[in-house]
């Protein structure tokens, strides 16, 4: 069981790192980063198709990840 849980844990992991390098930036360079996050913030920017779909893969791989993460510290525990 514990054996599984660590090769599923690395399956995320390696997943939540790719969706992460595959996702595009938000904005480039300082004046970027000043006003990208009120645009981000306000929502002039919106999400669509393949960016979306890789934002809410992401989202989904981030929360199996920490929930695994809790799942696999609990059984070496024990």
């Amino acid at each position: 069981m514990e054996g599984f849980l660590t090769v599923l844990l690395v399956i995320f992991s390696i997943g939540l790192i790719c969706t992460v390098l595959l996702q595009q930036g938000k904005s480039a360079g300082l004046a970027g980063a000043i006003s990208g996050g009120a645009e981000h913030l306000f929502g002039k920017t919106k999400a669509r198709g393949a960016e979306l779909f890789l934002q809410r893969l992401t989202m989904g791989l981030a929360a199996g990840f920490f929930i695994l993460s809790l799942v696999v510290a609990y059984f070496m525990k024990n």
